[in-house]
């Protein structure tokens, strides 16, 4: 058995530029793995959940590929179950290209990334696009009301295929939420100075 990732990524062209390039070999051991890594496990469900944002990729009539950033509060992805993910739709530019690609061709890839601890996970799925008349149960699922985006529509993605990337070129960065996170032992830290530093002075200061 092999993993639905390599199955759907290495064409014949990938896999004869890696034989060529000496890297096939290393790769043929996906093609009997025991795990399809074709159902989300709840470390991929973990992740996802945690993230504020992804990349997403989908193609054109042209074959042009389109990549843009999906982003909103954390957790707006959803995982509905092992092999299905949704997120709410937010009213954007209004150029529709992703929306556009899809309704030609079904295919989406998705990178999503973790800066601070050097992790990406690699999704391949396909696309059922859901209007807030056809199903308003899933849209007010997926809504979060303390976000304030207008919600257009539904992106429910079957997941086909995934893979965890190398780590080893990322470049570490830092949400605020992640730099307020590691700052506040130094916070308590330093009230915990200032206090010291005022009770010692108090105790120092002459009586009158």
């Amino acid at each position: 058995m092999s993993r639905a990732y390599s199955d759907l990524a290495f064409t014949p062209a990938v896999r004869a530029m890696q034989t060529r390039m000496g890297s096939r070999s290393s790769y043929a051991r996906l093609d009997q793995a025991e795990d399809r890594r074709d159902a989300l496990t709840e470390r991929e469900a973990e992740f996802i959940e945690k993230r504020d944002g992804f990349y997403q990729a989908t193609v054109g009539e042209t074959g042009w590929p389109y990549v843009q950033f999906r982003g909103g509060p954390a957790g707006f992805l959803k995982v509905l179950d092992a092999r299905t993910l949704a997120y709410a739709d937010f009213r954007g530019n209004l150029q529709y290209i992703s929306v556009g690609n899809l309704e030609g061709n079904d295919r989406v890839s998705i990178l999503l990334m973790d800066y601070a601890n050097q992790r990406r996970l690699k999704i391949l799925g396909r696309v059922r696009l859901v209007s807030a008349t056809e199903d308003p149960g899933l849209l007010a699922r997926l809504r979060d009301p303390q976000y304030r985006a207008q919600v257009e529509r539904a992106f429910v993605i079957t997941v086909e295929a995934y893979d965890w990337n190398c780590p080893q070129h990322i470049t570490p960065r830092y949400t605020e939420a992640e730099v307020e996170q590691a700052v506040q032992p130094l916070r308590a830290e330093l009230e915990q100075a200032r206090l010291e530093l005022a009770r010692l002075r108090a105790a120092a200061s002459p009586r009158s």
